[in-house]
């Protein structure tokens, strides 16, 4: 008797799970980031910040510019942190404050950045007169101190949101360029971008499929100090009436006009020089845990 041969079965392969799918790299670096300390410290700063400065409108107990009869008021009662000279409520003016200081330094980093990025790569790639017009250019910008040659554009432009863009964009492009081009020039002469060029690739192909996407880690980290850096500056210009003009509020204005009233309240000089500390420090905590997490080299000696 010849018995039929059982149909064969087709081998059960087990549905890939979530869990087994590669990590997106964003994700890999958020996790690092929050296993470190110092890291998910500063990355809480700059999470509370933004969400102050984006609900700002919805937080904030008064306009920020009404004033009432309640000059220098103490916290507490109507006003939880206090009012200003004005009577004006110093927690409605520091969320707004957040709100002007954020904007600008995300504006005038973004636009640094995409000149910066740009040049620098323009100068590390090609190289030759590209280079020797690029980087002498950046050497000279970086001679002059940060703040002054910020000083002298706004100055010479007159105050104002727009200017003050403008001057700190200008001020921002040079440290942008320098890294690139260095990491440019340092891709150019690996292996596989020697292929590429051999096999045909067109310059524009080697920058983007190798040159830029490996020139991400130094750009993010220039980034998020650089945000650090711009709220300072801004500040600045602001304390010395060149930023952002009354009666939109602004950290650095809210300094200025509350100098001259110390002796009778602390409040209004305190509260945006704590938000400014705060931030600043968020900034550059994220930024140190950044560059270790997005280095290998580094990661091991953290020591965090």
């Amino acid at each position: 008797m010849v018995t039929e041969a059982a149909p064969s079965r087709r081998p059960w392969r087990r549905r890939p799970d979530t869990a087994d799918r590669p990590e997106h790299r964003a994700v890999q670096i958020l996790r690092l980031i929050t296993r470190d300390r110092v890291g998910a410290i500063g990355l809480v700063i700059v999470v509370l910040m933004t969400a102050a400065a984006v609900f700002a409108p919805l937080i904030a107990p008064y306009d920020p510019t009404a004033m009432s009869n309640q000059r220098l008021a103490p916290p507490g009662g109507t006003f939880p942190l206090g009012a200003d000279e004005a009577g004006r409520d110093l927690l409605s003016r520091a969320l707004y404050g957040a709100r002007t200081s954020l904007t600008v330094s995300l504006i005038v980093v973004a636009c640094a950045g995409a000149i910066g990025v740009v040049l620098g790569l323009l100068a590390g790639f090609y190289r030759g007169v590209l280079d020797a017009i690029i980087t002498p250019a950046t050497d000279i910008m970086f001679s002059f101190p940060t703040l002054l040659l910020a000083l002298a554009v706004v100055a010479a432009r007159g105050p104002g949101t727009e200017n003050l863009i403008l001057a700190l964009v200008i001020v921002f492009i040079p440290s942008f360029a320098r890294i690139v081009r260095g990491t440019a020039m340092t891709i150019r002469r690996e292996p596989y971008v020697e292929s590429g060029q051999a096999v045909g690739l067109s310059n524009t192909r080697l920058i983007f499929k190798y040159i830029l996407p490996n020139s991400v880690a130094p750009i993010a980290v220039q980034f998020t100090t650089s945000l650090a850096y711009a709220i300072l500056i801004e500040a600045s210009l602001g304390y010395l009436g060149l930023g952002v003009q009354p009666p939109q509020p602004s950290w650095g204005s809210m300094l200025s006009s509350g100098k001259s009233f110390m002796e009778m309240s602390v409040w209004p000089s305190v509260v945006p020089g704590i938000c400014i500390m705060i931030t600043v420090l968020g900034f550059n905590l994220l930024g140190d845990t950044l560059r270790d997490v997005l280095d290998p080299r580094l990661r091991g000696r953290s020591g965090r």
